[in-house]
């Protein structure tokens, strides 16, 4: 990858920059654990409940909407984000790339399919919009990543020249989502989550982490 022909990066948020150990941790033990002790029912009772109800909106904008899934569990979801914020951190390295990043003089700009209420959170946690130009979370557009949509509502705003943008992603369809939408540079992340597998991205160019950038 050639860093002179770049002028803007375009970052993912979880499991990107921070650890998607947390969200794997909130929504497959934390979010079925409290919903169970809601509803005085065993957590693998809440595990099969959950899990049609996960598997029928994801990809969508609901699948990362916090307002959604509080009102449809009845959970407090940004509250419960808070709760367990001191899991929430960054992937080793990221938070260095990104000032090496800012010391080259490059555009930066967070493109994220985490909710505003939860994009705060994080935020608060680790300070990690302090670093970006932009900050746009899909909900602003109405569509996730994964969808046209999104990209054409942010090519509308003109804040880079896609033929100089890397964009960088740990989710498979995003990333086609983008190279789609005409992103001339793109790498996926293949160690989001320090609590899972190394993922398979076989038709882009791999990095373990943003820090081998």
């Amino acid at each position: 990858m050639d860093w002179t022909r770049i002028d803007t990066v375009l970052l993912d948020l979880d499991g990107t920059l921070l650890d998607l150990a947390f969200d794997t941790f909130f929504w497959r033990e934390r979010v079925p654990a409290v919903y169970a002790a809601a509803r005085s029912m065993t957590t693998e009772a809440a595990h099969a409940a959950l899990a049609p109800r996960f598997r029928a909106v994801e990809g969508t904008l609901e699948w990362y909407c916090s307002d959604y899934w509080s009102r449809e569990l009845d959970l407090d979801i940004p509250a419960m984000h808070r709760a367990d914020g001191a899991r929430i951190v960054w992937i080793p390295g990221a938070e260095a790339f990104l000032q090496r990043l800012r010391a080259a003089g490059k555009r930066l700009i967070l493109l994220t399919n985490a909710h505003p209420k939860l994009l705060r959170v994080k935020d608060e946690r680790t300070g990690v919009t302090r670093y970006f130009d932009a900050v746009f979370s899909s909900h602003t557009f109405g569509a996730p990543k994964e969808n046209a949509r999104f990209w054409q509502g942010l090519y509308e705003l003109q804040l880079f020249d896609r033929e100089r943008a890397l964009f960088v992603d740990d989710n498979h369809s995003v990333l086609q989502a983008a190279r789609a939408a005409g992103v001339r540079w793109i790498r996926a992340v293949c160690r989001p989550d320090s609590s899972g597998p190394r993922r398979e991205h076989s038709d882009f160019e791999c990095v373990e982490t943003v820090a081998e950038l």
